[in-house]
Order: C-alpha cells, then structure tokens, then sequence
C-alpha cells in the first residue's frame, strides 16, 4: 500500500487508493485504536462502537465527561441491530435525508452501545453519511464507527489530514493513531441534528437542512433552523 507525507497518513481520495486503504484501516479499528478520516464536512476521529475503542477515543481527544460522539452507518440495519428506536417520523426523515447531513438522536441501545455514546437528552447520534470513501469503509466493516471532529480543545477542526499529523504525531508514531487522508475538504455547514427521543421530532442544533424542508416530512416538528 502506498503512504505519503513520510508514511504518516495513507491515501484516501481515489477509488482505488480507497480499496487499497481497506484492509489496514479495518484492522486498526478491530485493534481497538482509533481511525482519522475525511468526512462530507470536517475530519473525524472514529472507533468501534465498544467500550474499549470508545474509551480509546476518550483519551486521545482529552474529551470531557458529558460530551458524546455520535455513530456513522451506511445501512439503517445497523440501527436495529444496536437495539436503537427508529419512531414512525424518524424513519419518514431517514427516508428522505439519508445519506445526507442529518443527525438523529434515537433512544434505545442500553445493552449494546457504550455510555460515552449517549447524550444529556438520553439518546445515541446517528448519521448516514454520504461521503463516498467513508461509505466504502463502512460497508467493508460492516458496522457503524464513532464520530467526533479531529481538532484538539479551542482549535478549529481539521480539514486536512496535515492538520492531524501536525497536533498528533506521537500518537501516529506510536500506531495509536491511523490517518485517511482524503485531500483537503471543502468548507461546509454541519449536519442538522434532531432529537427524535420523544413524541416529536425537535431541532437542537441548526445546520445544512432547513426547518422548511424537514417540515415537509415531518410538519409538526419543533425548532427553527
């Protein structure tokens, strides 16, 4: 497998330079280490969905207690198999919006999904992503991987993977740390995220979708982005 910027990140633009990125970033997620990697907006740090992986997470980011991550899939599926509640609206907005930047909050998944995982409102974060490369990685590993954007506290979050090797060298050096590196990303809003843990859809954070268009789903939906 070709790496560049001195073997310290592997190339993840391309479709092949994705499949030959496979084989490696799956093995150091099965390690229980954590993965870099482009995403539609920002880049990420990503883990299994374990205790161990998550606690990983957790040290490496220095993240507080009371901050979750949230979970990328590529198939719905994986939803029911966390044991996670999908409500009727929740599904109607899943339908239209996925793959695409809409963040759910879903309850359920007491047994099967870590603490670090779960919100102030009591649910876990899910997010069908529609990054291509991402997508291929997923569908590989067959499960979801946590998500949290890759910036240490009070700096931006990357937006390339030189950013990542500069505030993380040790930890790349020492292999705790694996860098895609998927080339420099486009500025873009965040994923509009909603709490689907109650009778009603409700917006707690504005982003690329608007309150018009989730009405159009779902119209009694609460919040205004």
């Amino acid at each position: 497998m070709s790496v560049h910027r001195e073997a310290l990140t592997v190339p993840f633009w391309s479709p092949v330079e994705v499949e030959g990125a496979l084989r490696d970033a799956i093995v150091h997620l099965s390690e229980r280490r954590v993965l870099a990697y482009p995403t539609e907006t920002v880049y990420g740090f990503g883990t299994a969905v374990d205790h161990e992986s998550v606690e990983a997470l957790v040290q490496l980011k220095g993240r507080p207690p009371g901050k979750p991550f949230l979970l990328l899939i590529n198939d719905p599926a994986q939803i029911a198999r966390l044991d996670l509640h999908l409500p009727t609206y929740a599904s109607t907005l899943a339908a239209r919006f996925w793959p695409g930047p809409l963040t759910l909050v879903l309850r359920g998944g007491d047994q099967r999904v870590s603490p670090r995982l779960r919100g102030p409102e009591g649910g876990v974060a899910v997010r069908w992503t529609p990054h291509v490369g991402l997508q291929r990685l997923l569908a590989a590993y067959g499960e979801p991987i946590t998500s949290t954007s890759a910036n240490r506290p009070g700096v931006p979050p990357a937006m390339t993977a030189a950013e990542i090797v500069q505030q993380w060298p040790d930890a790349i050096h020492r292999g705790l740390l694996h860098v895609l590196d998927g080339g420099r990303l486009a500025p873009s809003r965040s994923s509009t995220v909603v709490d689907c843990t109650g009778r009603r859809a409700r917006v707690i954070r504005p982003g690329v979708l608007t309150a018009i268009q989730l009405r159009e789903c779902v119209p009694d939906l609460v919040g205004d982005t």
